[in-house]
């Protein structure tokens, strides 16, 4: 660590980076030589107490400060900025705002997608609020709107989402516009139509400059606006493609216009050209626009779950209050058939509840006191009184509708190669209609059919449908996929789920009901009562669930008191120990005793038979120095989930191999895998193996471990693809990529089948992106097309890829949940 010098960088802004890991001096010396050797630093100061580090000048790239940061084995705390983008109209667009949002001082990262016209900026936390304007700045210097978007964390959205007000004035405009084009431009086309027909139509030259001028000044000044935007930014998109072909034409025929007559027959005009290539674009931008809005319908309906009011009891009365003034405590009245507006636990009172929209579970749940209820619900039959736990940011409600919305902005991987392409797109068409414009101009000597050609050029390249072929299907996927109760937390998991060749289950709690029952308890000398109260104090108080079903038993089969037990302690992936009456007690598996001496032998020929039966035995030994003694067994059967055989039919009607790694004996875990048909067990695994096992499994292609507890969380991240039961920990759920609403393993298959279907739509829309540039560029080059058949495939080609991403709304699980 080291003080900033006295020279002239000392007097320049610094950045300041949030360090996670740092625990003393040495930790920040490695830091500060770290970022030293980042290209641009003049000066650094890390403080190890207050995990800051201070770089000068601010303007070194803060991505390369981060990655070398991480290289020495720390991390920079980062934030999230979100802001919506208005005025981008193609894939170019996207590369144009990202460049500009990177080129801010202090930025890690940025990710624009052109469908939800959303970008997410990643910065140093703390850094937002000082940040912002400059955002904002940076995406007005490169030619559009920034803003901070509308936020309903806590406020009632109507259908139309968050963007409520926004969209639908959007589209408003938008048809107006459409409208406008339309009734200039027919008495420009109607005459065309004619000609086949030895029908002379066409209107003076004057009448059709007058009826075209507006349709390419008024309706096509978004063109020139846009195109002038990325001039001034060094760059194009598509509407500078539009401007330069409408205005060649255009202008062509203002040129004619102005000559002397021809002696025979009108002079060559092209107004309905450039009139009808505009109105074709606001044509597509408008089907565009509304189907890009079907995409989200999924999220719109979801935030139009949030209740607006809710009764509160206070000071003995029930009040009306604005849903948002709720607080975690208070108790909420929710009569018969009302939405409930917070997540809490049922204080009086029994009902069902509709969970459909939020779980994706289409028959209603029964709810009783102590019982869980999420906000957004619909309340059933009876009157119930909930002790609020959650409300706005933190309720399930509002985390799923965040979840979502991310996965939704993120991009596939995919997407870079669609990046790459679109960065260059522009240039090369400009530099392909220039050719096209000197080849048959100096060729033919025909410079009116030279600049027709080059403008044709210009009208049918769309960047648009490149830009939209990836971001409209994840946000089509996720949202459906979300309306069946699996939450899919980025797009990269979304893409990488379709190629997974095996599924690796844990089996508590996840193929079975993880409710496990104590069916056999067998002690040494006879005395099972006893064996069975020392067991039950060793797990006094412990949430796992062999100790609830071995305190339920002794409480079945005794109404004394067990005795106290002292100094209990878990021994990780083997059990506990503890002192009982003075004695030190172990309970666990059979790996347990072996490690303390404890022969099992005794016991071993009906242990062998329980676990064949599908039990899982656990062992309750004594050691007492150097001597050991063997107290007894007990036994455990935890039944399948009713649903598990039928999840895994359906993944192997899809391919899938399925694989079970439990810490279960080889009887009990091979006892469930062949009731359910499963392929292939490992047993006897420890929870820190688990990660191993998954790794192995990865050797022959991708993997997907589905899990709920804690000790599965290295495994989910080891996955190619983590699945966490909704009704599992917090900690799992983080690790996983994808998060099932309900304990339903069938929710597996469907999710693999809806990232199957979202990426095989998302290569139809690449594929038909780029035929249309692939084979329309060439045939209008060569003269083969008009440029108003042209600008008809341009504008079509963008609203060809969005319609065939809406099919994906029509995707349902592949069975009734």
């Amino acid at each position: 660590m080291s003080a900033i010098p006295a020279n002239p960088a000392s007097t320049l802004p610094s950045l300041r980076l949030p360090i996670e890991g740092m625990t003393c001096a040495t930790c920040a010396g490695r830091v500060d030589r770290a970022l030293r050797a980042v290209p641009g630093v003049e000066a650094v100061v890390v403080n190890p107490l207050t995990h800051i580090a201070d770089v000068r000048p601010a303007t070194v790239d803060a991505a390369a400060l981060a990655r070398a940061i991480e290289a020495a084995g720390y991390a920079v705390t980062r934030g999230e900025i979100t802001l919506r983008i208005d005025g981008m109209t193609c894939a170019s667009c996207v590369g144009r705002v990202e460049r500009a949002l990177r080129g801010v001082p202090g930025v890690i990262d940025a990710s624009v997608n052109l469908a939800t016209e959303r970008a997410r900026v990643i910065v140093p936390a703390g850094d937002d609020e000082s940040l912002l304007s400059r955002l904002i700045a940076a995406v007005a210097d490169a030619g559009y709107t920034a803003s901070l978007p509308v936020d309903t964390t806590d406020a009632p959205v109507p259908a139309d989402g968050g963007d409520a007000v926004h969209a639908p004035r959007v589209l408003d405009r938008e048809r107006l516009h459409l409208i406008a084009a339309i009734v200039l431009t027919l008495p420009l086309v109607v005459p065309m139509l004619a000609l086949p027909f030895d029908k002379h139509w066409m209107l003076p030259g004057w009448l059709q400059l007058l009826l075209a001028t507006p349709v390419q000044f008024w309706l096509g000044a978004r063109f020139y606006r846009a195109a002038w935007g990325a001039l001034k930014a060094r760059t194009g998109n598509m509407d500078l493609l539009v401007a330069l072909g409408t205005s060649a034409a255009y202008g062509l025929s203002v040129f004619h216009l102005g000559q002397p007559a021809p002696h025979h027959g009108h002079a060559p005009l092209y107004f309905e050209a450039s009139a009808v290539v505009i109105a074709l674009v606001l044509l597509g931008k408008w089907l565009e626009t509304r189907a890009k809005r079907q995409t989200t319908e999924a999220i719109r309906a979801l935030q139009a779950l949030r209740p607006t009011h809710a009764r509160v009891r206070r000071d003995g009365r029930e009040i009306e209050v604005r849903a948002a003034d709720v607080v975690v405590g208070d108790v909420v009245v929710v009569r018969p058939g009302e939405r409930i507006p917070v997540d809490g636990t049922v204080l009086e009172g029994d009902t069902h509840a509709d969970e459909s929209l939020i779980t994706g579970e289409s028959l209603p749940v029964a709810k009783g006191v102590g019982d869980r209820v999420t906000g957004g619900a619909v309340n059933g039959e009876g009157l119930i009184a909930v002790t609020t736990t959650a409300v706005g940011a933190e309720s399930a409600l509002a985390r799923i509708v965040r979840l979502v919305e991310d996965a939704q902005a993120g991009k596939a991987p995919i997407q870079k190669l669609v990046d790459r392409v679109s960065a260059v797109f522009v240039p090369v068409v400009i530099l392909v209609s220039l050719a096209t414009l000197l080849a048959w101009g100096l060729g033919t000597g025909d410079w009116n059919a030279a600049i027709l050609n080059a403008v044709a050029v210009l009208v049918i390249a769309c960047p648009c449908a490149l830009g939209l072929a990836t971001p409209t299907a994840v946000m089509a996927g996720t949202g459906v996929a979300a309306r069946a109760g699996i939450l899919i937390k980025d797009a990269e998991a979304l893409e990488i789920a379709h190629a997974v060749r095996t599924v690796a289950f844990d089996k508590t709690g996840t193929l079975t009901e993880g409710r496990p029952v104590l069916v056999a308890h067998v002690a040494m000398d006879g005395d099972d009562d006893a064996l069975l109260a020392r067991s039950a104090s060793l797990q006094q108080g412990s949430e796992h669930p062999l100790a609830k079903a071995v305190l339920a038993a002794f409480a079945a089969r005794s109404k004394d008191v067990a005795p106290v037990a002292r100094e209990v302690r878990a021994v990780a992936g083997r059990g506990l120990r503890g002192t009982v009456e003075g004695r030190t007690l172990l309970l666990g598996s059979r790996r347990m005793m072996a490690e303390a001496g404890i022969d099992t032998a005794p016991l071993a020929a009906r242990a062998d038979a329980l676990a064949h039966e599908g039990s899982t035995v656990s062992w309750l030994g004594e050691v007492d120095g150097t001597t050991t003694q063997l107290h007894g067994l007990l036994a455990f059967r935890d039944p399948p989930r009713a649903d598990a055989a039928a999840a895994i039919a359906e993944l192997h009607a899809l391919g899938v191999r399925t694989v079970m790694i439990s810490g279960d004996n080889a009887g009990a875990a091979g006892t469930i895998a062949r009731a359910l048909g499963i392929d292939d067990v490992r047993s006897d695994v420890l929870p820190e193996q688990k990660a191993d096992a998954v790794r192995a499994l990865a050797r022959d292609g991708r993997v997907a471990m589905v899990g709920d507890g804690i000790n599965d969380a290295p495994a989910l991240a080891a996955a190619d693809v983590g699945i966490a039961m909704g009704t599992g920990t917090d900690v799992a759920m983080h690790a996983a990529g994808i998060t099932l609403m309900r304990p339903n393993p069938g929710l597996v298959a469907d999710a693999l089948d809806v990232s199957r279907r979202t990426v095989r739509k998302i290569r139809q829309n690449l594929f038909w992106a780029f035929a249309y540039n692939v084979v329309g560029i060439p045939l209008a080059a060569l003269g083969l097309l008009d440029p108003v058949v042209a600008g008809a495939a341009m504008a079509f080609s963008s609203v060809s890829v969005v319609s065939n991403t809406l099919l994906l709304r029509r995707w349902s699980p592949r069975r009734s949940a």
